[in-house]
């Protein structure tokens, strides 16, 4: 596939779900988008990994829309596009700008990859404005690899989920039984892309480098020690691994009501020891009780200019 048949947002490919839709006349993609980027929220966030946020705060850019569309996503409102603003490239740019000036530790794209063709375009307008800060990639991981490669130059920290082995689970609450294998594709190309971690001496916040997340699900801990075991298997020490015990149920399921609890302490600890008796030493884990609609950000247009 060429870039251009790539980027072509009247015969969308972008994604995975391959979707062939004109996003540039009145269909919208598997995502829920058409061309015009919208977002929801633009603003200093201070929950994310302590290398990402430290204390100033990552300049989260949360857009509207999803390709994965998980039947429990936390940020619902917006992935499913009940939330969302547009916004030109120009504008896009002039909002990386803004948070810069606001002190951010980086640029936190989040889950952009539905809009890569115009963010690509705000990334350079805006670098060519004087943007220096880190530009941190946040994806679901569900992304094709000729995407990811478009990024490259432009991103410095790549910040990926890696949410299911099992692909019976993925398809269940993904629609995407093959999860998996896009992802562990699109991973080693952030990997490659990122090269070796690096943090800021003074600071301790990431300079560059690639942060996985695994999220774990109630009543699925063996789902997550396969997919801990395959990414220290694979990558070692050259990659972070974040291991979030904060799934929220906010969206009530009849279908898999395992879903309709937290992750127990219990659970929790038990990956938990599992990762150690892997040998994962370059991780992020989350104490105390952090599953919380609190820790959800309040999609209210904050940093966003009115249409």
């Amino acid at each position: 596939m060429t870039k251009e048949e790539l980027l072509s947002s009247d015969n969308c490919r972008l994604c995975p779900r391959n979707c062939h839709a004109d996003r540039n006349g009145t269909q919208k993609g598997f995502c829920g988008e058409g061309s015009r980027v919208r977002i929801a929220r633009a603003a200093l966030h201070f929950w994310e990994e302590p290398c990402i946020s430290g204390k100033v705060g990552s300049g989260a850019v949360f857009f509207t829309g999803c390709s994965l569309r998980c039947i429990f996503c936390q940020n619902h409102n917006i992935a499913d596009g009940t939330v969302g603003r547009e916004v030109t490239s120009e504008q896009l740019a002039d909002i990386f700008l803004m948070l810069q000036t606001k002190g951010a530790a980086n640029i936190n794209l989040v889950t952009a990859g539905h809009f890569l063709l115009q963010v690509v375009e705000a990334l350079h307008l805006a670098k060519e404005k004087g943007l220096k800060i880190p530009i941190v990639y946040n994806s679901s991981g569900y992304e094709r690899v000729e995407a990811i490669r478009q990024l490259s130059g432009l991103v410095d920290i790549y910040l990926p989920d890696c949410k299911y082995y099992d692909s019976a689970l993925s398809r269940d609450f993904s629609h995407a039984p093959d999860y998996f294998e896009i992802a562990a594709a699109a991973i080693a190309e952030m990997v490659t892309q990122a090269g070796e971690l690096s943090f800021d001496e003074t600071t301790g916040l990431m300079k560059r480098g690639v942060i996985i997340r695994h999220l774990i699900l109630p009543g699925h801990t063996k789902d997550s020690m396969k997919v801990l075991k395959y990414l220290h298997d694979t990558y070692q020490d050259s990659v972070y691994i974040s291991i979030m015990n904060q799934y929220t149920p906010v969206v009530r399921q009849s279908r898999f009501p395992e879903l309709n609890r937290t992750v127990t302490k219990r659970e929790y600890e038990k990956v938990i020891d599992f990762a150690l008796q892997c040998g994962i030493t370059q991780a992020f884990i989350q104490e105390g009780d952090v599953a919380k609609e609190s820790f959800i950000p309040k999609f209210d247009y904050e940093g966003v200019p009115k249409e």
